[in-house]
């Protein structure tokens, strides 16, 4: 075989491997994947990784070549190559690009997540060291991305002048589950930077701060952060006052959406009726299904209780996306039929008892939350690993979009 052909073939590896990371990055928010599908991703892109450690020096030539031109894709799959290495040369490649475009330190950050903590310590303690903030901020998210305690590091970023690196210590502090962070973090409810009193407000709240939840649900408004806040602050408040606060969020423009996703965090069988009735809505019919869902357990797709697409005009919520360039979040869920559903629910209701908050159909206990990590859909694993860093204090919140085979570790699973 010629070395131009060999080229090639080397070539679409590195491009198979940028592609798919993307597409498994998308997946860990889909509604459709769960923990197999993520690892059915994984594999695909080790796979083409493989590729490049298998080609030696012409994979590493390609990768770096790819780097330059490329965006975060092209960062993981060179990064994956130049730390697994240990080879300095590679690594500073890697560094040098990055900080002239410092946009792909995100694919850095998933290279050294996704391998494994016995190859990456070093680099990670490396880069908490570092003389360069963004690398600190690389070696600080590499290790919340492991749930790895940086330790005094994290302490001194949140104290640090640059809101960026405090904004992702604070974050940090809530998933690796620190209580005694609490004091830190009620200081900076009142910080200048909005991303640094939402991750204060969000942590604080995970680590069962009361004092948090009000300063967390007025972020329902924020583009970047409302849907973390109205998930996990209607969790924590009682029902009737979550559900209170979710209409009152309603009659606010742009947040209708928001709201009905709410009522499925809140998880109350009564609200079973009320989600039925949206249903009839276009605009919001999918994520009230899957508020049923997330309450109910029941699978609409399965259970045949979908129906056809209707032909309906742009939402505000739609064009709002369009305009931003986002992707409609409910795209890949199924078209509930009301009627379908209305008879199901008769027939189903007894099993449910309100006022008892549910989760994919069964009361919020720690060996059901489990039992979603290991077999849910994606958004109710999301879900799950909240509920259970709330239910056990002190205890890392479960990272639903790490490797699939690190998550089916630390879940007993083979």
């Amino acid at each position: 075989m010629s070395s131009h052909i060999l080229l090639d073939i080397v070539g679409q590896h590195a491009e198979e491997a940028s592609f798919l990371w993307l597409l498994r990055t998308n997946a860990t928010g889909d509604p459709r994947s769960t923990l197999s599908r993520l690892g059915q991703h994984d594999e695909r892109v080790e796979a083409h990784i493989d590729g490049l450690r298998i080609a030696g020096d012409a994979g590493w030539d390609v990768c770096k070549q790819a780097l330059q031109e490329g965006d975060a894709g092209e960062a993981f799959a060179a990064a994956v190559l130049a730390f697994e290495s240990n080879e300095e040369g590679r690594i500073r490649v890697v560094r040098e690009t990055c900080d002239a475009k410092p946009d792909l330190c995100q694919g850095v950050i998933s290279a050294l997540g996704w391998l494994s903590w016995q190859q990456v310590e070093p680099y990670v303690d490396m880069l908490l060291g570092d003389d360069s903030l963004p690398w600190r901020y690389v070696g600080l998210a590499a290790s919340a991305a492991h749930r790895r305690d940086p330790g005094r590091v994290l302490t001194d970023a949140l104290k640090d002048a640059d809101s960026a690196l405090r904004a992702r210590a604070l974050r940090t502090a809530g998933e690796l589950g620190h209580p005694d962070f609490l004091p830190l973090l009620k200081q900076q409810f009142e910080d200048d930077d909005e991303a640094c009193r939402f991750w204060a407000a969000w942590s604080a709240s995970l680590l069962g701060e009361p004092t948090s939840v009000e300063l967390l649900i007025s972020f329902a408004q924020n583009r970047c952060f409302g849907e973390r806040a109205v998930s996990l602050a209607v969790r924590l408040m009682d029902q009737q006052t979550a559900i209170d606060r979710l209409e009152e969020l309603s009659q606010k423009l742009g947040l209708v959406r928001l709201s009905v996703q709410g009522l499925g965090a809140i998880g109350d069988p009564r609200m079973v009726p009320f989600l039925i009735e949206l249903m009839a809505i276009p605009d919001v019919a999918r994520v009230a299904g899957e508020s049923l869902s997330m309450i109910t357990g029941v699978n609409i797709a399965d259970v045949k209780l979908e129906t056809q697409p209707p032909a309906f005009s742009k939402s505000v919520d739609e064009e709002d996306l369009e305009e931003s360039g986002t992707n409609d979040p409910d795209e890949n869920l199924s078209w509930p039929n009301p009627d379908l559903i209305a008879a199901w629910w008769e027939e189903n209701n007894g099993r449910f008892i309100s006022g008892t908050r549910y989760l994919c159909g069964q009361p919020i206990t720690e060996s059901h939350l489990q039992h979603v990590l290991r077999s849910g859909y994606q958004r109710q694993r999301h879900a799950a690993a909240l509920e259970l860093a709330m239910m056990i204090p002190g205890q890392p919140l479960f990272n639903v979009c790490a490797p699939a085979w690190r998550q089916k570790q630390l879940l007993g699973m083979k």
